[in-house]
């Protein structure tokens, strides 16, 4: 495994001290493999990315099939290509019912989110937006003013102006929502929070709020959308409709990719006044966008009623375990905490022992996260349900 000074010596800027530091050299279906020849069971999918298994056939035939044709050719929205057709049309197709009939694709989710503000301050004329708390919506500095807790923010401040934060699931507090209002951002489950979901009781006043004084509700799915939950889209189990939908993560099969997705009314607003008020030099790349329709064609055979199922076993299995205080979420896309920190970093240890990969939320050292590829076989799942709780048996011991 590569130490701190490995990550050092080859000139690699580090998130942390503490690497995971393994060097993989392949993957494939669920498994990672290192350079000892270690077959580990990817039970966090590179962290909601590759949600149909790493090195998916029909995303890597897309992929050798558009690089035969042409990489980059220019900015976003000035030419037509083909790739970006595709994959508007596959992720939109199940949308438009929603009102959803326009796409922006750029390079990352976070990116998204940068979007989406642009676009909500643009179309309402308004600057005041609100985030929830506990909410996690990346690292750039818009991203940031959107997220909490306060240590990820402090060391950056300040940040932007005019950007609250309501408290998690207090609808009394919705009143803070007014005609000054652009936009409330909320993830549709919350992730680095711990698998947080909120309840539909809270979603259904949000958006009646929002709709009360004339705010846009935008839904943050790039951790819990595009089935991870056992949906297609995670707010469809909420009865709720977003005015604006922001994606990434597994958008692009495993390539950097995010989008946000609104009417085509609101998308307007960013082609003039100034022209280009939104642009990218990479959004919508043809590689992405091969992947990301490839992805999404392939999004359609999954039984996402057993995703669900296979996530009611797991809950229900780890909930009984000694030390477990609580299991959130559902489908593939699961939090579950313990009595302690410490417990978690054992935990990990444990399981990279039995060959598989875990991870922990930043935000709630006391949890770690369950999200295996959609993908993954009964047998597969089962295998690795008994060794997660061999694991915690271990830790426990």
């Amino acid at each position: 495994m590569m130490e701190e000074a490995d990550f050092q010596a080859r000139g690699l800027a580090m998130t942390t001290p503490h690497p995971l530091g393994e060097r993989i050299v392949k993957a494939e279906g669920c498994w990672l493999v290192t350079d000892r020849g270690e077959r580990l069971f990817d039970l966090v999918s590179g962290i909601g990315v590759s949600s149909l298994g790493h090195g998916n056939p029909k995303i890597a035939a897309a992929l050798h099939d558009q690089i035969d044709k042409h990489l980059h050719v220019m900015v976003y929205g000035e030419y037509a290509q083909e790739p970006q057709d595709r994959a508007a049309g596959a992720l939109l197709e199940p949308l438009r019912r929603y009102g959803l009939d326009a796409v922006y694709f750029v390079n990352s989710g976070t990116e998204a989110i940068e979007g989406a503000m642009k676009l909500a301050r643009r179309t309402t004329g308004r600057t005041e937006i609100f985030g929830l708390t506990g909410g996690y919506h990346g690292g750039t500095t818009g991203a940031l003013s959107l997220s909490t807790p306060s240590f990820r923010r402090n060391a950056f401040l300040p940040l932007l102006p005019q950007v609250e934060h309501l408290p998690f699931g207090d609808e009394a507090a919705l009143q803070q929502i007014t005609s000054r209002t652009a936009a409330v951002f909320a993830e549709t489950v919350q992730g680095d929070a711990g698998i947080r979901p909120l309840p539909a009781s809270y979603f259904s006043a949000l958006r009646a709020r929002c709709d009360e004084v004339g705010a846009l509700l935008v839904l943050d799915e790039i951790q819990c959308g595009l089935g991870r939950t056992g949906h297609r889209h995670a707010f469809e189990a909420f009865g709720i409709v977003p005015d604006v939908l922001v994606l990434g993560k597994a958008l692009g099969g495993g390539m950097p990719m995010g989008a946000f997705v609104s009417g085509k009314a609101h998308m307007a607003s960013l082609r003039e006044h100034p022209k280009l008020g939104h642009i990218t030099t990479f959004g919508g790349h043809p590689m992405a966008c091969a992947a990301c329709a490839a992805f999404l064609q392939e999004l359609e055979s999954v039984d996402l009623g057993a995703v669900r199922s296979q996530g009611d076993q797991w809950k229900a299995a780890l909930a009984a375990q000694p030390g477990v205080v609580e299991v959130r979420g559902s489908g593939h896309f699961l939090g579950v905490d313990l009595d302690g920190p410490d417990r978690v970093a054992a935990l990990v240890e444990a399981a990279r022992k039995r060959g598989l990969i875990l991870f922990w939320f930043l935000s709630r050292p006391q949890g770690f996260r369950i999200a295996p590829p959609l993908t993954a076989s009964p047998s597969e799942l089962n295998a690795a349900l008994a060794q997660l709780l061999e694991a915690l048996e271990e830790v426990y011991a």
